[in-house]
C-alpha cells in the first residue's frame, strides 16, 4: 500500500471524480468567496480521503483520529455553538420580540423534507437527519446527524454548508415569485432605538436554557452552548474569553471540522443515487424554509394595518446574517429609498434560535 506512485496506478474513477469535486468546493471558496472557512477545509479533506492507500486516513490517520475525537463525541459541533453564540447580538430580537415568530415559520422546510425524505423510502432518522438541512446551520445538521446517521454525514454536511454559501442565489428567485413589487416596496417604521439594558442581556441566555431544558432536556447540548457562548459575551468580564470564543476558537474548531467532514467524503459511499436525492433534498428545505417565511408574512399582512414587507419573513432562515443583506438588497433595488435592515436582523437573529430549538425538537421527537 505504500509502494511508489501506488495512489496513481490504485486510483479509481470514483475516487476522481470525488477528487475533482474536491477542487470545485475549494474553487468555489476561493475564487467565488462561498464559506471558505469551511468549504475550502472540506475540499481539502476530500482530496485527501479519496487518494488510494492514503495516510490521512484509516487506522492512525489524522483524519480518522479528528473524526473519532471530534465528530463521533460531538465536541466539534458544540464547540462551534459556543463561538456562534459568543459573535451573536440578540439585542435587534430583544427590541422586537415579534419577529421570534418568523424565525419559527421559516423552519418549515425541516418538516417537509423530512416528510419528503420518509416518502422517499428513508428510514425515520435518516429523514431526520435529511430534514435538518433545512435548519440552514451547519452545526446543528452535523449534530443530528452524527446523533441518527453518521453514514450519510458528508453529503448532509456538504449540501448545510454549500447552501448557506449559496443563499444570495437561492433565496431572491424565491422571494420574487411569491411577492408582487407593490409588496416589496412596502416601507416599515423605523425601529425605535430602545435601550436594552445589560441584565436583560444577561438574563436572556440563562432563561431560554432553562425553558429550553425543561421543555426538552435532550436539547441542553445544542441550546446550552449556543446560550453559553452568549452569556460570555453579555456578562462584561469574560472579554478576552468571549473575543477567544469568537476568533480563536471557532476558527480552529471549524478548520478541524472542515476537513474532517471532508473525509467523510469516501467515494464508494458518497457516489450513490441516494447522495444526489439528498443534496435535491436540501436546496428544496432551504427553498420552504424561504417561502414559509414569506408566506406567514403575507398571511399576517391580512389582519394588519401596519403593513409587513413579506421579504422580512425569508431571514427566518438561521444563515446570519447572509439573508438579511440579501432582503435588504431586493429592497432597495425596488425602492432606493426602503431600508428594512432592522427588522430584517431581528428575523434572522431569531432563525439562529428557531433552528436551534427546531434541531433539538427533532432529537426529541424522533429519539
Amino acid at each position: 500500500m505504500d509502494g511508489l506512485l501506488y495512489g496513481l496506478l490504485a486510483m479509481t474513477w470514483q475516487q476522481a471524480v470525488m477528487i475533482g469535486i474536491g477542487f470545485v468546493l475549494i474553487y468555489l471558496a476561493i475564487a467565488k468567496e462561498y464559506e471558505p472557512v469551511l468549504l475550502l477545509p472540506i475540499g481539502f479533506g476530500a482530496i485527501l480521503t479519496n487518494i488510494p492507500g492514503s495516510s490521512a486516513v484509516g487506522p492512525g490517520g489524522f483524519l480518522t483520529i479528528l473524526y473519532d475525537a471530534g465528530i463521533i463525541t460531538e465536541l466539534f459541533p458544540i464547540l462551534i455553538f459556543i463561538g456562534v453564540g459568543a459573535m451573536i447580538d440578540f439585542t435587534p430580537l430583544l427590541q422586537q420580540p415579534a419577529m421570534l415568530f418568523f424565525g419559527a415559520a421559516a423552519q418549515l422546510g425541516i418538516f417537509l423534507t423530512m416528510a419528503m425524505a420518509g416518502l422517499a423510502g428513508f428510514s425515520l432518522k435518516e429523514a431526520a437527519a435529511i430534514g435538518i438541512i433545512g435548519a440552514a446551520d451547519g452545526p446543528t445538521s452535523i449534530y443530528v446527524a452524527t446523533k441518527f446517521a453518521r453514514h450519510l454525514l458528508g453529503p448532509i454536511s456538504v449540501a448545510a454548508y454549500s447552501y448557506m454559501a449559496l443563499v444570495p442565489i437561492i433565496q431572491p428567485p424565491v422571494i420574487r415569485a411569491l411577492t408582487t413589487p407593490e409588496e416589496r416596496k412596502i416601507r416599515m417604521p423605523v425601529v425605535p432605538a430602545r435601550e436594552v439594558s445589560k441584565t436583560t442581556r444577561i438574563l436572556f441566555p440563562i432563561v431560554i436554557t432553562l425553558i429550553a431544558g425543561l421543555v426538552a432536556p435532550i436539547s441542553l447540548a445544542l441550546v446550552g452552548s449556543l446560550m453559553f457562548g452568549n452569556l460570555i459575551r453579555e456578562c462584561g468580564v469574560l472579554e478576552r474569553l468571549s473575543k477567544a470564543a469568537q476568533n480563536e476558537l471557532t476558527n480552529l474548531v471549524s478548520l478541524l471540522l472542515g476537513i474532517t467532514i471532508g473525509s467523510t467524503m469516501v467515494a464508494s459511499e458518497f457516489l450513490q443515487p441516494r447522495t444526489l436525492l439528498i443534496i435535491g433534498m436540501g436546496l428544496l428545505a432551504f427553498v420552504f424554509d424561504t417561502a414559509g417565511g414569506v408566506i406567514f408574512a403575507k398571511i399576517l399582512n391580512l389582519f394588519l394595518k401596519n403593513k409587513i414587507n413579506p421579504m422580512v419573513g425569508a431571514c427566518g432562515i438561521s444563515a446570519f446574517p447572509m439573508s438579511a443583506r440579501v432582503v435588504q438588497r431586493i429592497a432597495q433595488q425596488e425602492d432606493p429609498g426602503n431600508f428594512v435592515l432592522m427588522q430584517a436582523v431581528g428575523a434572522n437573529v431569531a432563525g439562529q434560535i428557531a433552528s436551534v430549538i427546531a434541531g433539538a425538537l427533532i432529537l426529541a421527537l424522533v429519539k
